[in-house]
Formats: C-alpha cells, structure tokens, sequence
C-alpha cells in the first residue's frame, strides 16, 4: 500500500516545530520577564503578550493536528530554538541575581531577540500558506490571520519600550510608554515612520530650548 504523502514539506514541517517551540519559550520569557519589569505599563503589556503567546501555542497546536504532526516530536531546529530560548532565560535570571537595577532592560532585549524570531516565523508560514494547497493552505493561513497582526505588534511595541529604557537609563530624554505604544505600531514601515517623528519632536524641543 502507498504510504500517504505528507500535507507539507519536510521542511515546511520543521518551521513549524520551531515556531512550536518558539511560542512555548515565549510564554517562559514573558513569565521571567514580568518578574524583571519595574514599569507598570510594560508590566501590564507583558501580562498581555503572555496571555496571547499562551493562545498561540495552542493555535500551532491546532495546526499540527490539522495536518497530523507530532507536536511532541523533536527537529534539530526545535532544539536550537529550544537551546536560544534557555539562553534567554539565563541572561534575565543572572540579570535579576547580579543587576537587578538592569534587569529591566535585560529582559526588554530578551524579549526583542525572542518576538524577532517569533515575527520571521509567522512571515514564513504566511508565505508557505500562500502557496500551498488544500487542508494545509486552510490551517497555515487561519492561524496565520489570527497571529500575524498581534506578533507585529509584540516585536515593535517592545523595541520602542527597549530603547526608551535604554535611553532613561543613559539620563537622555526618554518618551515613556513609547511612541509605538501610543501609535499602536503594527509594521516595519510605521515603525520607521514613528522614529522619525521622534528625532523631529526631540530637534523642535532643542530648539525651543
């Protein structure tokens, strides 16, 4: 008897358990790193993301069983990514022993370093839903619409909150919660455009100065 062929590539396949274990590092990361933030408005974003990251473990879940993956399977991907994501977790667990006054600003970066990877691999399964066919285009792309728009904002919100922390910390003039917070950045371009109304509002404040 012909053995069935896979809904998705070997490969496409390995994405996948790496956006899995990338999801359940986040909900460990978001976990430390609300212990790091001092901020009460980080701390209430960070108890946000924590609780959507949680929803998309369970999504990818979904996407698993839709194409009848293993989600307990290990791939030397889902290793790496299980290894980066210890790393993290070591940085803000040294940070809150050795520095806790930095460990604010650990974690933030942690986050950035983590939600970076995460962001790529819903860009990635976006692109593989497009081109691919039956089942696999209807669950990749489902769980794509539900994700994509709350991991964009997961990565630019807390680069903005990364470098105004940094910023504070350097006794610089710092825009607390961030530009992207209260522009509600979702994308690459918008992000770009928020740095640069900063640059114009700190130059006109100089001036006026």
């Amino acid at each position: 008897m012909k053995e069935k062929e896979p809904a998705v590539t070997r490969q496409t396949q390995d994405l996948l358990y790496q956006a899995l274990e990338t999801e359940l590092g986040g909900v460990e990361i978001y976990r430390l790193a609300l212990l790091c933030a001092r901020n009460d408005d980080l701390r209430q974003e960070w108890t946000r993301y924590l609780e959507q990251t949680r929803r998309h473990v369970e999504i990818v879940r979904g996407v698993f069983a839709a194409l009848g993956l293993d989600p307990e399977a290990t791939t030397p991907g889902r290793t790496i990514v299980r290894d980066k994501a210890r790393g993290l977790l070591s940085a803000m667990q040294k940070a809150l022993q050795d520095a806790p006054q930095a460990a604010q600003i650990v974690a933030a970066e942690c986050v950035v370093d983590a939600e970076t990877k995460d962001h790529a691999n819903w860009q990635l399964i976006g692109a593989v839903a497009q081109k691919a066919t039956g089942a696999a285009r209807r669950a990749l792309s489902d769980a794509h619409a539900q994700v994509e728009d709350e991991e964009d904002e997961h990565l630019y919100h807390t680069r903005g909150w990364c470098r105004e922390l940094w910023l504070e910390s350097l006794g610089l003039e710092a825009q607390i919660p961030p530009l992207e917070e209260r522009e509600d950045v979702r994308s690459a371009a918008k992000a770009a455009e928020v740095q640069s109304d900063r640059k114009v509002q700190l130059l006109k404040k100089r001036r006026a100065g």
